[in-house]
């Protein structure tokens, strides 16, 4: 449910009176039973909840909710509290070890607050450290998908300062390998194309407005290469995008958060999904925030989480194809 007092609720209501009466997956709800029957009773949304333990029958007739907090009815929307925190973090936590007991086969999640997150105690920058963190996995990555593109991030949550020092072939060559073996594994794609996206202007311009294409990604992009990776780069990031979107590359691999995120949301705003790659669970997001400024006004958009939740269903299955191939 993401945190109590922002739009997660309300999407996850209005996404359960947008989706088909016999959908290929039957979707749980991690988080608080009072919370969304208070949302739904405000903004008139006509859903039927049922709580529901794990091992038990499912209902046919409602959604099933995992009760995993009970916060107070006349919390204000909008404005996170300590409360609502600890709430958002066990959402995550029982999620997890949900997925990894198999009992659910994969988690899309609701925005969360970082700050709060942070506030209370958990000192992740935001939902991928936290899911590595308690999955135990060694690398991870940002994949952000939509119709027309998918961006996987070689930094992410830092400042724009840290990124050049933080950047090194050894981790570009990572970001490669992890987007190949997704495309092919999660998306069914036998034979997926990169690009790589340089990390100054004009992709340095041979040296003239910046070294790191030469001396950093180059490397990395030609060792792909020699590992049979069908990988391009790096480019002018002013034109990569642009070709992808095209059906040029089947994903474009970025130096920094917002150098993927800026073309990304431009074209899949409402519709866009964030993929966690590297865990050893399925886990998909929602694209957006919080949205504070409007939860609990019967305005928020649940085309995200939407496409979230059909996407992990979608990885799931191709996952158990390919993992079980002959």
């Amino acid at each position: 449910m993401g945190c109590p007092v922002g739009i997660g609720p309300e999407i996850i209501l209005r996404h359960a009176l947008r989706t088909d009466s016999t959908p290929p997956f039957t979707p749980v709800i991690l988080g608080d039973l009072g919370v969304l029957t208070r949302c739904a009773a405000e903004l008139s949304l006509s859903v039927a909840l049922s709580p529901w333990l794990p091992g038990t029958p499912l209902p046919t007739a409602a959604l099933p909710v995992i009760e995993l907090s009970r916060l107070p009815r006349d919390l204000p929307w909008g404005s996170p509290t300590p409360a609502t925190a600890t709430a958002m973090a066990h959402y995550i936590k029982e999620g997890v070890g949900l997925a990894r007991d198999g009992i659910l086969d994969a988690i899309a999640t609701c925005p969360i607050s970082k700050a709060a997150l942070q506030a209370a105690g958990y000192p992740y920058p935001g939902h991928t450290e936290m899911l590595a963190a308690l999955t135990g996995a060694a690398e991870v990555a940002m994949m952000m998908v939509g119709s027309r593109l998918r961006v996987t991030l070689v930094t992410i949550h830092c400042p724009l300062g840290e990124v050049p020092a933080r950047l090194t072939t050894e981790a570009v060559l990572r970001l490669i390998r992890m987007t190949h073996g997704s495309l092919r594994r999660d998306f069914a794609m036998a034979q997926p194309h990169l690009a790589v996206a340089g990390l100054n202007p004009h992709a340095g311009e041979n040296g003239l407005f910046g070294s790191e294409e030469g001396t950093i990604i180059e490397p990395a992009v030609q060792q792909a290469r020699g590992e049979g990776i069908a990988v391009e780069g790096p480019f002018p990031p002013d034109t990569v995008f642009f070709k992808a979107a095209a059906g040029a590359y089947d994903a474009v691999v970025c130096m920094y958060h917002d150098q993927g995120l800026i073309p990304f949301k431009l074209l899949h705003f409402s519709d866009g999904v964030n993929v966690t790659l590297g865990l050893p669970i399925v886990r998909t997001s929602v694209d957006h925030g919080t949205a504070y400024d409007i939860a609990g006004r019967g305005r928020a958009d649940a085309s995200s989480l939407a496409a979230a939740v059909n996407l992990a269903a979608v990885i799931s299955a191709n996952r158990k194809r390919f993992d079980h191939r002959p």
